[in-house]
């Protein structure tokens, strides 16, 4: 895999783990949940965004 691939991949998955944040910051959920989810996407940024889109909190929880 060439310079520009791995470039590529690498900023991609930035922008995936900054956007995850900031609607894990703007979720409903808890302080603690929102602290917890931070630090996951933070130490695995691939297999935490992962998680996060399968298991993290979800809009849908505040329109109750």
């Amino acid at each position: 895999m060439g310079i520009e691939v791995g470039g590529l991949l690498g900023l991609l998955v930035l922008a995936a783990d900054i956007y995850a944040i900031i609607k894990t910051i703007g979720s409903g959920a808890s302080t603690g949940a929102k602290v917890i989810w931070t630090l996951v996407i933070l130490i695995l940024p691939v297999l935490g965004v992962i998680f996060w889109f399968l298991f993290g909190p979800s809009e849908r929880a505040i329109a109750g």
